[in-house]
This record gives C-alpha cells, structure tokens and sequence, in this order.
C-alpha cells in the first residue's frame, strides 16, 4: 500500500512538472513576442497570417509561423480557421492590457521579461551558493530595464491607495508639500504621486544613474519637470532636507543596511511627517504551502533578490520581509511606531512608520 501511494505521489509530482515546463516555455515566447514587437502589431484586432505579422516586424516568416503557432495552442492567440492555408491570427482584446499595455494595471509582459532575465544567471548562482557572495549584476541591455509596476502606480498609488490614508493625504494637499521617493527606479511611482496631488514637489533618489536618466526624461515627457526631479544616489542625498512623505517602495527588502537607511530617513522628516514603506504582501509567519503571492516572492528572492543584496555586512533581508523584520528595522532606526495599513493589495503591504 505505502509503495502505491508513494507511486501516486510521485506521479502527481511529475504531473505537476510537466505542467510547470509548459508554463516556463510561454513566458519565454512572451518573451520573444514582447521583444519582437509581435503583440504591439497585433493590438488593432487585425487578421495576420504569418507573412503579414513578420512584414510588419522586419522578422522571419518561418520564424513567426512558429511563435504564432505556439501562442495559438496555448489560446494566447486566435486562429480564425484551423484548416486554412495560410492560416490568420489575432491577438484578442482582452489580452491586450496583459500583452500589449504597458500603462495598464494588468500588464505581465515586464515581469515575464525578468523571468527570462533571471535564467540568464543561473551558473552564476550555483557558484553564489557556494560562496555565500554576491553573483556578478546582470545588465538590464537588450530588454531595457523592467518596469512592472508602472500600471499599478498610475492606476492606484495617488488614486487610491495614498488618499486611503488620510493623514498621508491631507498632508500632500497642502502647498507646498514635499516628498522623497528612496530607490525611484525610472520613476513611475514618482510620477504617479505628482499628477494626483498636483501641489507636491518630488524628489526621486536612485542609486541607478541611467534609471535616473530615463526617469527624467519620463517627467519632461509628461510636464512635470518643474515639480519633479531625479537624482543618481543613495538616502545619504537627503541630508540637510526636509519632507512631509518619504516613500520606500518595493525597495527596503534590497537594501544591504536597511536599518541605516531608515535613520537615514529619520533625519529628514520634517515635523509630523511620515513615512511609507510599500513591500512585499506577507502574512506575519512562514506556513506551508505559503499563499500564491509568498510562493511567487520566494522564486524571486530566490533567483534576483536575496542575491543582489548579498555581501559582507549585508542584512541579506530577501523579498519575503514580514512585518516583524519591518517592525525590528524601523525600532532600530528610531521610530516609535509601525503601522500596518488596511490597504486592500494581494501584492504589497503598506507600513506607515512614525517618530
């Protein structure tokens, strides 16, 4: 009996694999449709055949034929007749905000792009293993650097989740108003703060110097250079400032000296002000089998995050940072308070930290 059920186990097991091999080969086809440009010539809701799509892409039609053969069997793509000879696709509107959109809140196509980034550094990371070091950093060249959050804070972090906290936003609403934005990136979340509260000033802080690059010209490109700015540096660049919201978004988990970073931040508070760390959405213990979203946060700690922030002295945090480990960092940094928001989000926690 123990031998059958050890023998169902491990056929649901290879079940299960086989399944997830499927699902690693369509994140990297999105891969390639994204790169090549395949779904943004598909958005018009047009009929292609694969000639069609690949004159419109400057690609191989032998090539297209078979990524569209691909995305149709995986339903990612429509086929009009199965029979037809060529045979014409479209991509569906309803895929178009996941696939195609990348202002929009349900886009996957940044975060497929890491998954085919990360595969990249796999030797490296069986060596890091070994080590207990840092792998070397991956470029962000070709795909650019990835933003897949951009939807969600154009769509939510000024609109929604900001007003949610009324201190917080009767703050922002007056004039005046100055905020800090630590490890900006290309600095959506900047951007999305600055155009729902349109009296606040902003300054994003990136230790990425053409991720600051990139956010700038984002900020001329939308009118709001004269109220937000981005600079190449760490929290060290605040010193002698003073703001009213200082946000650390998706950011604390990789940071080497957290604790540090948050003293850091301390200094810069203006009177009453606040600050607000935005990560990774955790229940307060580990459990098995962990929810979905703990479950997505551990592979990438695994495979990006614990990894970076490795390295003599490193508080080697890794993405799954539970309030208790926000609570000890921030005591540690000074503050007197943590407060976990009840801000509704199966991605993030919202911790509001106070003198």
């Amino acid at each position: 009996m123990r031998a059958v059920v050890l023998h169902m186990k491990s056929d649901v097991l290879a079940q299960r694999l086989f399944e997830e091999t499927i699902g690693a080969l369509d994140l990297y086809s999105i891969y390639l449709g994204d790169q090549l440009g395949y779904y943004r010539a598909m958005t018009g809701g047009d009929w292609l055949t694969a000639e069609g799509l690949a004159q419109r892409t400057g690609t191989s039609v032998r090539y297209t034929e078979e990524w569209l053969s691909q995305q149709a069997v995986r339903e990612l793509v429509e086929v009009q007749d199965e029979r037809a000879d060529p045979r014409r696709y479209r991509l569906p509107a309803e895929h178009v905000p996941v696939l195609a959109d990348p202002d929009s809140m349900m886009t996957a196509v940044a975060s497929t792009t890491d998954v085919a980034r990360s595969a990249r550094r796999l030797p490296d990371l069986v060596t890091a293993f070994r080590t207990g070091q840092a792998p070397p950093s991956l470029p962000w060249e070709p795909e650019g650097r990835s933003e897949p959050s951009r939807g969600l804070y154009l769509n939510f972090l000024g609109k929604q989740w900001l007003p949610s906290i009324p201190e917080v936003d009767r703050r922002l609403r007056q004039p005046g108003a100055r905020i800090a934005d630590i490890a900006s990136g290309t600095g959506w979340s900047s951007i999305a703060m600055a155009e729902a509260y349109p009296l606040v000033s902003v300054d994003g802080i990136d230790l990425d110097g053409e991720a600051v690059a990139e956010a700038n010209r984002y900020a001329r490109e939308r009118g709001l250079s004269d109220r937000v700015r981005f600079e190449a540096g760490d929290a060290a660049s605040l010193a002698g400032e003073r703001y009213d919201v200082v946000t650390i978004i998706q950011a604390l988990h990789d940071m080497s000296n957290p604790v540090e970073v948050l003293r850091t931040v301390r200094k810069s508070l203006a009177e009453d002000a606040f600050v607000l760390v935005v990560d990774s959405h955790v229940a307060e213990e580990f459990s098995v089998p962990g929810t979905p979203q703990e479950q997505l946060d551990y592979g990438v700690s695994l495979m990006v995050c614990l990894p970076n922030a490795m390295g003599p002295g490193s508080a080697a945090t890794g993405m799954v940072m539970r309030p208790g480990t926000v609570r000890r960092y921030a005591a540690e940094a000074g503050f007197a308070a943590v407060r976990l928001l009840p801000i509704e989000s199966k991605k993030w926690n919202f911790y509001q930290l106070t003198v």
